[in-house]
């Protein structure tokens, strides 16, 4: 497969060019990246219009994932808020009020799309909560939801694989948005390996309109790469309009380093990826049976992720996670429960057994009790939009009961909320903050609404 972005940069920066144009460093400097780091100069394409050499190279990507794709230098989160959109606009085009049912687990730019879009969310929730990362809402439960909305759906949006490694049965879903006229975005952030498995498990293959995928987080990509794919069977103004939404929200600056990488990437996934993911696939699989065999319990089905259960080990998650990192071992996330492991076969069998010498060396002891606090519910007073645009004063967590929560300041990993802007803090909700380690958050100002 060619690689148009990085044939046309590396003859650019091999040709001896005077560099009159953006950035600064004019090729030179102390990364040693420079000379490859352009800006959008006559042949370099344009990427929100493109038509050149990003075109090409995006028609590729479509090819490999089986729909249009559109990349981003910005991440998901610049696909997230254009999909969004996308899905907004067709819905107060046909004259119906935008109301997107989402899983409670979305990521915090869920949250920044609706204060800038003004939509309402109607929240997915399931059955028995086992942490706020994960939300496990199956096609009863979402037709469910959906049978009980106030208002019509206009598009249903879930994040899966999510940060534990749980997955949807995305083809279920589907066909519940189907019969519900509801558009299918899916937040594929974790997942852009998922296409390539022996059988796909990506969420074009199970009927989604459109997804993110943050190629950075499990390809060969520099962070900041990601895609927007939109169906070959969605509405067709979702590909007609998709770069003019990512405008909207991008920079107009995007990085060419970021984009040669995508592009490279394309060359990558043609070349025995597959054959390489499987066996990859194949490897994590004995070595999490041999983990297990050392007392180690996972959570989670997703493929490339090890998600420890770090209490069943005898540890808090972060106890757990700092043995680790004396050990040269630097995880994803971790948290009082669980503990995250990102592999790849970047990773390697020598990472592998690194890891394996590593967890196996860590010694076992008797497990630690304790549950995460309820995690449930809070009252809505404020919408999104009302909450984030509201005047805002900083409180201790534990003075924050009653006041209603106006930011959606999120540390990431992992960038979902514990309590939405616009709900009511709880007794329940200050539990929680303190169980995670939130010592303050931002309230609308005043008396308590």
């Amino acid at each position: 497969m060619d690689t148009p972005i990085c044939d046309f940069v590396r003859a650019y920066a091999s040709g001896g060019a005077l560099r009159t144009h953006m950035p600064g460093h004019k090729g030179r400097g102390a990364l040693g990246a420079e000379a490859m780091d352009i800006t959008e100069i006559d042949g370099a394409d344009c990427l929100y219009c493109a038509d050149g050499i990003i075109k090409k190279s995006e028609k590729n990507a479509g090819e490999l994932f089986g729909g249009k794709t559109f990349y981003s230098a910005e991440g998901s989160s610049l696909c997230i808020r254009a999909m969004l959109f996308l899905a907004v606009r067709k819905a107060r085009a046909e004259g119906k009020k935008p109301v997107i049912a989402a899983g409670r687990n979305a990521h915090s730019v869920f949250l920044s799309a609706a204060a800038m879009l003004d939509f309402e969310i109607v929240w997915l929730w399931p059955k028995a909560p086992k942490s706020y990362l994960s939300c496990d809402v199956g096609p009863d439960d979402l037709e469910k939801a959906l049978e009980e909305s106030p208002e019509p759906v206009c598009a249903v949006y879930l994040t899966t694989p999510d940060y534990l490694g749980g997955m949807t049965d995305l083809r279920g879903i589907s066909e519940v948005c189907r019969s519900h006229g509801a558009v299918f975005l899916v937040d594929n952030a974790h997942g852009a390996y998922l296409r390539f498995l022996p059988e796909s498990r990506h969420p074009l293959d199970f009927g989604a309109d459109m997804c993110c995928d943050s190629a950075h987080k499990t390809l060969p990509v520099l962070t900041g790469g990601a895609y927007l794919h939109v169906s070959k069977t969605a509405p067709e103004e979702f590909a007609r309009g998709a770069e003019s939404a990512m405008a909207l929200f991008g920079s107009t600056s995007p990085s060419y380093l970021i984009l040669q990488s995508l592009d490279a990437a394309n060359r990558y996934l043609s070349d025995h990826y597959r054959e390489k993911l499987a066996c990859f696939s194949e490897k994590i699989r004995d070595l999490k049976k041999r983990l297990e065999n050392c007392g180690y319990d996972f959570y989670g089905g997703e493929p490339l992720k090890l998600t420890v259960r770090a209490k069943k080990y005898g540890y808090d998650g972060r106890e757990l996670a700092a043995v680790m990192r004396e050990k040269n071992l630097f995880c994803e996330f971790y948290d009082p429960d669980f503990v995250v492991m990102m592999l790849t076969p970047e990773t390697g069998r020598d990472g592998l057994e690194r890891l394996e010498r590593t967890m196996c060396g860590i010694p076992k002891r008797p497990a630690l009790r304790g549950e995460p606090p309820e995690f449930c519910r809070q009252e809505r007073v404020l919408s999104v939009r009302e909450a984030v645009f509201s005047p805002k004063e900083v409180v201790p967590v534990g003075k924050s009961a009653g006041r209603v929560l106006a930011s959606m300041r999120v540390a990431c990993p992992p960038a979902v909320p514990v309590v939405i802007c616009g709900e009511r803090i709880d007794n329940r909700a200050v539990k929680c903050f303190e169980y995670y380690g939130i010592e303050t958050c931002q309230v609308a100002a005043g008396a308590a609404l």
